[in-house]
């Protein structure tokens, strides 16, 4: 099969270009495959971030550029047997055979005019990352959406453990406007908060990704850490964040706090890949209660959620104090992270897109 993959943020490097390209390394083992861009750059910082091997994955001219004109768009996606689009809320009109569409966040701000119903029409399967996206996709567009977990790498427990609390997360997210969507300084004030109240000998680790480490407000909050037992680490490839993450005993995430997540969904976490690749090395997730997280983590029995500061603070300080309750849950954690492993989202991609 000649399969065509369209990622309109392929130059923001964060989560959903390394599933569409995860997608694309997986077909490409056994299809032509191609990626419509024009920054060849930009795929291989997708290559080396996530350690994908693409390969056999081809980069064509981006027919989906406004400079493109519409007819020459139609004429070479009639070239494909299948394309998958990674769709902002727009439906694309496209003559290749088959037709994918992507939708990776919670979509309530878009209204289906009789014209998308139509380009639906041409939409072989429309799949989602998650229950949470899901159930507003379905509601808006009037599909039964078909759900595709992200890939995550599992890279096996280990007990080398130090006292660490570990986040992963980009400081800037382009498709979503919010100053702090990871909630990044909420968890340092609320780290802050611990050690001022007589935590010792632990230390908050956040691993970073943003285009410009001179951002005044990424400054302002690396400042707002000084005297704390607080660090950064800053644009790491898989491999280093696995080295540093590996010794973590707690992962931290609160994306999605203190928001109206009723008029605003896209501000949870869709899913959570941080989060199971953290639980993927052992490491106990201490995480807001909200959006995709909830389908990850069962409270108690492999990692605890929470819904205020206090209950954030209380069930960390409760596996801190208690060796044996963060070993079960922390072997807990591991095998529940199994289930998003890479090898079933190859097997389900072959299933899907067939």
């Amino acid at each position: 099969m000649k399969i065509g993959i369209f990622d309109p943020y392929l130059d923001d490097i964060g989560g959903g270009e390394r599933y569409m390209m995860t997608i694309a390394s997986c077909l490409s083992q056994k299809n032509s495959v191609d990626v419509f861009w024009d920054s060849p750059k930009d795929l291989r910082k997708i290559e080396e971030r996530f350690s994908l091997n693409l390969s056999k994955v081809n980069l064509v001219p981006n027919i989906f550029d406004p400079f493109f004109s519409v007819k020459k768009k139609l004429v070479k996606s009639r070239e494909y047997d299948a394309i998958v689009f990674l769709s902002d809320g727009s439906i694309p009109f496209l003559l290749s055979k088959k037709l994918f569409i992507h939708i990776q966040r919670p979509i309530v701000e878009i209204s289906i005019t009789f014209k998308d119903k139509m380009k639906l029409k041409r939409v072989d399967k429309v799949f989602v990352n998650s229950e949470f996206t899901k159930k507003y996709v379905d509601k808006v567009y009037l599909v039964d959406s078909q759900l595709l977990y992200p890939p995550v790498s599992i890279f096996g427990n280990t007990k080398k453990k130090e006292n660490m609390i570990l986040h992963v997360g980009r400081f800037r997210v382009l498709n979503v406007n919010a100053k702090d969507y990871k909630k990044q300084q909420v968890m340092i004030d609320t780290f802050k908060d611990l050690v001022d109240k007589g935590l010792k000998n632990w230390k908050f680790i956040l691993a970073v990704s943003l285009p410009d480490i001179k951002d005044p407000n990424f400054v302002f909050m690396q400042d707002s850490t000084k005297g704390y037992p607080i660090e950064f680490l800053i644009n790491s490839s898989n491999e280093k964040l696995w080295e540093v993450g590996s010794k973590a005993k707690i992962y931290w995430h609160a994306s999605g706090f203190g928001e109206d997540l009723e008029k605003h969904p896209e501000l949870a976490e869709h899913f959570g890949i941080s989060t199971v690749e953290a639980m993927g090395v052992g490491a106990v997730p201490v995480v807001i209660n909200a959006g995709g997280q909830k389908e990850i983590i069962k409270d108690g029995e492999n990692g605890f959620l929470w819904n205020s500061i206090s209950e954030f603070e209380k069930k960390t300080l409760k596996l801190i104090d208690d060796e044996k309750l963060w070993t079960k849950l922390s072997d807990a954690a591991f095998q529940r992270s199994k289930y998003f492993s890479e090898d079933k989202f190859y097997d389900r991609v072959i299933e899907l897109i067939k």
